[in-house]
């Protein structure tokens, strides 16, 4: 293939959706278009690269070494074509832009429901936000700003401290009383819910009671707050959840706390690009560092 004979987008989003699923049949479904065409468009593609992208396995396909490789550098290529192109239309439409990565669970449980309170300061900025969980480098992906956990070093950014990790045990008000939870240790009474990137969170508690539990990792496992919370909510058993995500819950009454773990010392953190001075992002820091102390000293005195 010569440099300057690349393949069209559409070529290349049908080829990234049957990488994605393994299968054109969804491919197809998830871009609206029928099958052969799908099918064609690889065909096209590997025609165009002249290696071979997928093989056939039973009844159905899957990436070839090749066709890995390939996948793996072209998602987050279309990534930033896409970003690129959002940014772009923004600007065309005057005003400013700030680009924000932000961890799934606090977008929707935290920061959303503030947002209007920044648009209402800042109405002329162009906000987009992309999720993000793992590090990654702000400046070649275009981020003006990101919030983390922890002090992991991303590479070239600026941390500022949002507010530090206040974690709560928490269950459903029923779930509590049909159990009859009336001390910390009856906890261990309840079924317990996991989050697994957060497997210590558990065993961690229960020695700082001065318990031991040879079963205390039995118990249903999430890999996203959101969906763990839920369960919580619906009576599947005792999480241990930041409480700036169940603060609505709390309110509420729909989630009861049963106990405060102890810091681990953790916190979460705004990062911006290091060296670079992006007013609106500073603007953006500043706002929300405020709303988290706000909250933060909320839930402080409501405890």
């Amino acid at each position: 293939m010569k440099p300057d004979n690349l393949p069209s987008t559409s070529v290349l989003r049908c080829f990234e959706a049957a990488a994605k699923h393994q299968s054109y049949t969804v491919a197809a479904e998830e871009l609206q278009v029928t099958q052969g065409a799908i099918s064609r468009q690889i065909k096209e593609l590997e025609a165009l690269m002249g290696v071979t992208l997928f093989r056939r396995e039973g009844r159905g396909i899957a990436l070839t070494d090749a066709g890995r490789s390939f996948a793996d550098r072209l998602s987050p290529d279309l990534e930033r074509l896409r970003q690129s192109i959002t940014l772009a239309r923004a600007a065309g439409q005057g005003g400013k832009i700030l680009s924000i990565a932000v961890l799934p669970t606090f977008a929707t449980r935290w920061l959303v429901p503030r947002l209007p309170s920044f648009q209402k300061q800042y109405p002329d900025v162009q906000l987009t936000f992309y999720s993000r969980a793992e590090p990654f480098d702000l400046a070649a992906e275009g981020i003006d700003l990101a919030i983390q956990f922890g002090r992991e070093e991303w590479g070239g950014i600026t941390l500022a401290e949002l507010c530090p990790e206040d974690l709560a045990v928490v269950a459903a008000p029923d779930l509590v009383a049909r159990f009859q939870v009336t001390s910390p240790k009856d906890i261990m009474r309840l079924p317990r819910l996991h989050l697994l990137s957060r497997k210590s969170a558990w065993p961690q508690y229960v020695a700082d009671l001065g318990l031991t539990r040879d079963d205390i990792m039995q118990g249903t496992l999430f890999d996203q707050f959101s969906t763990m919370i839920a369960a919580a909510i619906e009576g599947m058993g005792a999480a241990i959840v930041p409480s700036y995500l169940i603060e609505t819950e709390l309110t509420g009454g729909a989630l009861k706390v049963l106990g405060r773990p102890k810091s681990q010392g953790q916190s979460y953190f705004v990062a911006t690009r290091a060296g670079e001075v992006n007013l609106m992002a500073e603007a953006f820091k500043t706002w929300i560092r405020r709303e988290a102390r706000a909250s933060f000293k909320q839930r402080s005195t409501a405890s």
